[in-house]
């Protein structure tokens, strides 16, 4: 039941990443890998798997990196030329918001994790993770 069900995820997130990349060409690398796991998932051992991967993640990297340094060196000075600048709450809640969503997961986990009652139910392959 389990190989299966990995392989339907996979084929799933193929045929997403394939939608994707009718809109923007740079999903049709991880729609092919992601079909090719879903065909074999023993295909990620090969050499050729692992570095059309490796150079994909590279360049998703290098790509990240470049948009950052073009975000900041295009940044505004006066935070008052922006919308969020002249809102006394409209930036601060936002931001609020995306901290919360962003660090709920992690704030829960450390809870679990400390909580011995809730790690004593966790299966073996939980426990031998950390």
């Amino acid at each position: 039941m389990e190989p299966a069900l990995w392989r339907a995820c996979n084929w799933l997130m193929g045929a997403f990443f394939a939608l994707a990349a009718f809109v923007q060409v740079v999903y049709t690398i991880p729609a092919v890998l992601t079909v090719l796991v879903g065909l074999n998932p023993l295909v990620t051992g090969n050499f050729i798997w692992k570095s059309v991967s490796a150079i994909h993640i590279f360049f998703c990297i290098v790509w990240a990196v470049g948009l950052a340094y073009n975000l900041l060196l295009h940044t505004k000075q006066n935070i008052f030329h922006e919308e969020e600048g002249r809102n006394p709450a409209g930036g601060r809640i936002r931001l609020a918001i995306a901290i919360v969503v962003a660090l709920f997961p992690f704030l829960s986990w450390v809870y679990i994790y400390i909580n011995k009652e809730m790690r004593s139910s966790w299966p073996t392959h939980c426990k031998t993770v950390i």
